[in-house]
């Protein structure tokens, strides 16, 4: 079969690799679609802490059931499904305290971008759902980035009434600007492209900003449009970029709270002033990846229309096209791409 594997920053090569074989709790699973995400940009661009090369790209994919390993329940060959790219081991330390994305021996699953992809048994037995008749293969292989946000919004805490910025207006951006719309907040949406600002408009943005057309100081232009300029009850970084972990910090009220959800690069560090994080009492929250529980969620809230491809998906490539895929994603003039397989 073909599959892209990436070796390092900027090498992708789409090759001929054996076929999977499905072991003992095992599926393998014919891929219909996969998704860019910006993870997989950063990667292209500078690699990714948690994977050593070379191995297959891509996390986000869904497709129909080409084999069952033995001692598998619930799935037959020519169903419709989705898996997710992680679970959790549930019996160590972390698992234990219910802090499942902290898992210490965490099942990852990489290589979406291929023609046929191995399901390991830790996820068939939590994390791969049937697709209904009425949703589309690219609906759900979203699963996977929006469970990220279900799980960010849980554990910052968005109330009705709350005033939210949300700096980026990427795919994880614009997912939680939905999510905290449905949350009845009024929604603050902060990017860089005016095309990205009119979606985050029709996802439930209350107002945008463009912080190129508000001079030098994007916290005061945040600050302006909150009761009395006294700054957002929550604010959500979902870039990366530490300069904008920095000026999120400063865009909340006192006592607001602060999620710091972009990943950035390793080795770096952000300053935060001591006086303004102990006398404004303010709560700084770091969140990374998902739990089980989350990604049903998510995949309950697509089921049910909350977000759909339409919105988030703009082109379609054949597999051959990865890298003109993930160079077409980082231009910033889409919000995701497609990978589309016979």
């Amino acid at each position: 079969m073909k599959a892209a594997m990436y070796y390092g920053p900027q090498t992708v090569k789409v090759e001929e690799v054996p076929m999977p074989v499905a072991g003992p709790g095992e599926l393998i699973i014919k891929n219909r679609v996969a998704l860019t995400c910006g993870t997989d940009v950063k990667t292209y661009v500078r690699g990714y802490p948690l994977f050593r090369p070379p191995y297959g790209f891509g996390h986000e994919a869904a497709g129909i059931v080409a084999q069952v390993g033995e001692n598998v329940s619930g799935f037959k060959v020519g169903d419709r499904v989705v898996a997710h790219n992680s679970a959790p081991c549930n019996v160590c330390f972390y698992c234990k305290q219910g802090q499942h994305s902290m898992c210490e021996n965490i099942t990852f699953n990489q290589g979406a971008f291929a023609e046929y992809g191995k399901i390991p048994a830790a996820i068939v037995k939590q994390n791969v759902f049937h697709i209904p008749e009425n949703m589309e293969f690219v609906d759900a292989a979203m699963v996977e980035p929006f469970s990220c946000a279900v799980y960010g919004v849980e554990q910052i805490g968005i109330a009705a009434g709350d005033t939210v910025v949300v700096n980026g207006a990427g795919p994880i951006g614009l997912m939680f600007i939905r999510l905290a719309y449905f949350h009845g907040a009024k929604v603050i949406a902060a990017d860089l492209s005016d095309e990205r600002l009119e979606i985050a408009k029709k996802l439930g943005a209350a107002v945008t900003i463009n912080p190129q057309g508000c001079g030098s100081d994007p916290v005061a232009a945040v600050r302006k449009v909150t009761e009395y300029k006294r700054g957002v009850d929550v604010a959500i970084e979902a870039v990366g970029l530490t300069d904008l972990w920095e000026q999120t910090i400063r865009m909340a009220r006192k006592g607001g709270r602060i999620l710091l959800f972009g990943g950035t690069k390793a080795g770096t560090s952000v300053s935060i002033d001591a006086n303004l994080l102990h006398y404004s009492q303010l709560t700084i929250k770091g969140v990374f990846h998902t739990t089980p529980k989350h990604v049903q969620i998510a995949f309950d809230l697509i089921k049910h229309g909350v977000i759909a491809s339409r919105d988030f998906v703009n082109k379609r490539y054949r597999l051959n096209e990865i890298e003109e895929a993930i160079l077409s994603h980082k231009s910033g003039k889409v919000i995701k791409n497609c990978i589309v397989f016979d």
